[in-house]
């Protein structure tokens, strides 16, 4: 029986499925840059001067970049940057990086008059085809500019992998301030490539990423799609990105289980909405106002139309039956209900890096 280990929050978990039912397990692609490599990259932000790093999100690619960050800072006797973080993921930084680094709060309302250094890894994105640092900026500090973004977006599917003049609104906003990035594009075994510009200029990464990311698939009847890391399934709005990179791969009438633990809830003001009843999908299509996250919505909407969508995770039931996905238990469920609805002789295909993996 093979044994495949996929990603579930913080922890990885055994998904035992027997080979006569495992149709392929497919990963993210691309080469992986070596130490040098990415030491080189970083070379380029002058670190001469007090520098704040605002970590966007937690992985182990940010992870090493920031150590190779600070390890170039100590060789050249320049001040090792300060640490900026939302107070969730604080204390998970704190743990990953040298004894007395400073992990501060980022607290900031603007990006005004601010000396940052901004750092992500760039992932899939339903609505501006790729998640970027600009993208992020946008979406947490452009409320006006989401809008914008929501409304050029294309069509009532999700687009990721694609160019899109969303993504266009991103960079526009981003530009408008003086900051720096570090953009990171990585695969489940370290940094495959890494830009450091500003984060209008660190979004020409698209192009590595989706090459690297692209995987040919097929289509399949059941298809388990898991993020690939915890800071991509921590909300159910962040792991819905994975399930937009791998819907092509399910065939129509098929279905796609995400394994998504989503620790930090639903994540998302129009998810929590739709679920108190208090939002319609009908008036997703254009909005006078944008709401956050009302874009999975939309797409949840428009690809349950020709598959049905079942999750592993430790939402409430009551949430992800309002939401019309299949609530399941475990990997070991996710299987179980597989096998008993698709037939006891069902292929199943895995992808185990979803939020890097684009499934064509």
């Amino acid at each position: 029986m093979p044994e495949i280990w996929i990603n579930y929050g913080m922890h990885d978990v055994v998904l035992d499925v027997r080979a006569e039912n495992l149709e392929q397990n497919i990963g993210s692609g691309g080469q992986v840059m070596d130490d040098a490599a990415v030491s080189e990259r970083l070379a380029a932000l002058d670190t001469s001067k007090p520098t704040e790093l605002v970590m966007l999100h937690y992985s182990k690619a940010v992870q090493k970049a920031t150590l190779a960050l600070f390890a170039e800072c100590e060789q050249k006797s320049h001040p090792i940057p300060r640490v900026l973080a939302d107070a969730r993921i604080m204390s998970l930084i704190r743990s990953s990086l040298p004894e007395g680094s400073s992990v501060l709060p980022f607290e900031t309302d603007g990006l005004d008059g601010q000396n940052l250094v901004f750092v992500a890894e760039m992932e899939l994105d339903g609505l501006f085809g790729y998640d970027t640092i600009a993208t992020r900026l946008l979406r947490r500090f452009g409320v006006d500019g989401m809008l914008a973004a929501y409304t050029k977006r294309k069509g009532d599917a999700p687009v990721p992998g694609q160019d899109t003049d969303s993504i266009r609104e991103a960079a526009a906003f981003a530009d408008r301030f003086e900051i720096q990035g570090i953009e990171i594009v990585a695969n489940s075994d370290g940094i495959v490539d890494m830009q450091v510009d500003h984060p209008s200029k660190t979004m020409a990464l698209t192009g590595a990423f989706g090459s690297a990311a692209s995987r040919d698939a097929g289509r399949h009847k059941s298809v388990i799609i898991s993020t690939g890391k915890g800071s991509s399934n921590d909300t159910l709005s962040r792991s819905l990105s994975s399930l937009w990179s791998c819907s092509s791969a399910v065939k129509s009438g098929g279905l796609a289980i995400l394994m998504a633990e989503c620790g930090g809830g639903v994540g998302s003001t129009a998810i929590r909405q739709q679920i108190e009843d208090r939002l319609r999908t009908n008036s997703l299509r254009n909005p006078a106002r944008y709401i956050d996250g009302m874009e999975n919505l939309l797409f949840l909407s428009e690809v349950g139309r020709n598959l049905r969508i079942g999750i592993v995770s430790t939402l409430p039931e009551f949430y992800v039956k309002r939401l019309g996905m299949i609530p399941l238990g475990s990997a070991k469920h996710a299987l179980q209900y597989i096998l008993k609805n698709q037939g006891p002789r069902q292929k199943v295909l895995v992808a185990s890096d979803g939020a890097r993996t684009l499934l064509r």
